[in-house]
This record gives C-alpha cells, sequence and structure tokens, in this order.
C-alpha cells in the first residue's frame, strides 16, 4: 500500500499543476530568503562595523580593510546559513499551497469520492505554526543525537519520520474529518503513518530533491488516507452522489 502510494505520490509530481505549486513556492521561499540575507547584513553593517573602527582608532585604513573582510565572511556565512534554511521553509511556505495539490489529485485519481474540503485560512496558519514547531523541536532532539556516534542517521530518519508521517498524515485527513476522527484514525494506522513518514524523511536527505518533498509527501498521504479508508468500513468516505 505505502509502495503504491509513493508510487502515485512520485507521478504527481510531474502533473502541470504540481510543477506550478512547486514554482510559486520555491519563488517565494528564495524571496523570502535575499530579504532576510539583506536585513541581517545591513544590521551587522549598521551595528557591527562601527565598532570594529572603534577598536584601532588610530590606524583607520586598518580599521577599513578589517571590517571589509569581517562584512565578507559574514555575508558568506550567512548566506551559506540561509542556503541551509531553503528545505525547511520550502516546507512552510509549501503548507499555503497544499490544499490545492491534494484537490487536483483528489479529482483526477478518485473521481467517485467527494473533494475534499480545504481547511480553513485560520486553522491552516495554526497548523503550519505547529509544523513548524514541531519540526524545529524535532530536529534540534535530532541534532543533539548527531552527537551520540552510530545513531546519527538513525536518529535522523526515525525523529523526522515522525513528524512528517504525523502532520502529512492529518493534512491529508483533516481535508474530510474532525480532529477527533483524525486522531482516532491516525492511532489506529500509527505504525503505517510511521513507515510512510519514514519514506518522506529519506526523500529530505537527498539535497536538491528534497525541495519538492512537501509536494511528494502531501500527495503520499493524500493516497495513503484514501487507500485506508477504502479498505476501513468504520473510516470509510461517502461516495459522491449523482447529478
Amino acid at each position: 500500500m505505502i509502495v503504491e502510494a509513493a508510487r502515485l505520490a512520485g507521478r504527481n509530481l510531474f502533473a502541470p499543476e504540481t510543477r506550478s505549486a512547486f514554482w510559486k513556492i520555491l519563488g517565494i521561499t528564495v524571496l523570502l530568503l535575499i530579504g532576510a540575507w539583506v536585513l541581517v547584513r545591513n544590521l551587522f553593517i549598521a551595528l557591527a562595523l562601527p565598532w570594529l573602527d572603534a577598536l584601532v582608532p588610530g590606524v583607520p585604513d586598518w580599521a577599513g580593510w578589517l571590517g571589509f573582510v569581517f562584512g565578507m565572511i559574514a555575508s558568506l556565512g550567512l548566506a551559506l546559513g540561509l542556503a541551509l534554511l531553503v528545505a525547511p521553509v520550502t516546507a512552510v511556505i509549501a503548507g499555503f499551497f497544499l490544499d490545492g495539490v491534494a484537490e487536483i489529485i483528489e479529482k483526477r485519481d478518485y473521481p467517485h469520492d467527494p473533494v475534499g474540503t480545504a481547511v480553513p485560512m485560520g486553522r491552516a496558519i495554526v497548523y503550519t505554526a505547529k509544523f513548524l514547531g514541531v519540526v524545529i523541536v524535532g530536529n534540534i532532539f535530532a541534532l543533539l543525537l548527531l552527537l551520540v556516534p552510530g545513531i546519527n542517521i538513525a536518529a535522523f530518519l526515525l525523529v523526522n519520520g515522525y513528524l512528517f508521517g504525523r502532520e502529512f498524515f492529518e493534512f491529508a485527513a483533516m481535508r474530510y474529518r474532525s480532529d477527533d476522527d483524525v486522531r482516532q484514525m491516525r492511532s489506529k494506522y500509527s505504525g503505517r503513518i510511521f513507515m510512510a513518514g519514514l519514506l518522506i524523511a529519506a526523500f529530505l536527505s537527498i539535497p536538491i530533491v528534497n525541495l519538492v518533498t512537501p509536494l511528494f509527501a502531501a500527495g503520499l498521504m493524500v493516497h495513503l488516507h484514501k487507500m485506508l479508508s477504502e479498505n476501513d468500513a468504520e473510516f470509510a468516505l461517502p461516495l459522491k452522489q449523482a447529478a
């Protein structure tokens, strides 16, 4: 089931609508990171460079060169740090576009099922903030485990597998179900959801490819949720009524 859901999610990545959403998400992400780089760089110039000039007041030329070198190092370091944030920031921005991607998948691949209801904007903002919070906390925990020899890669996969599996399954299920219903279904199928989350975590670990992780994860969980619903009478979805 998970393998088939992953195959369908991979196919969805090449759909024109999905590619359009990806370029929008990536464009907004890059603009935000460039804006952050300019802001932090200007703050550094305004606050740090005057202190460097005052460090050697008798030799202004050396102070100027020292400030230039420190400015270049800070700019390069900041650019590298922001580059590492591309994937997680892309995931957060993607949270506001995934409903459209899910709706396309539902209409195309499940024409006999009702189309899910988009999560309201207020709830989407809360959900995105929650998602960002658990990812940050989870990865701080994983970062600490990286210091323990022998379990660093396993820590990354396990922590992110749990987090991404849980959050993206909730996203797919919330389009059809109440919060209580989502929690019950997630609890019943926690093992399969975790295994799907491990697949997402492995996808996340591949440079460049990880930029499309949110779109792949959303597609994977939309298909998994549909498959679980079709095979469990307790969580069955109603068929679309004939027009």
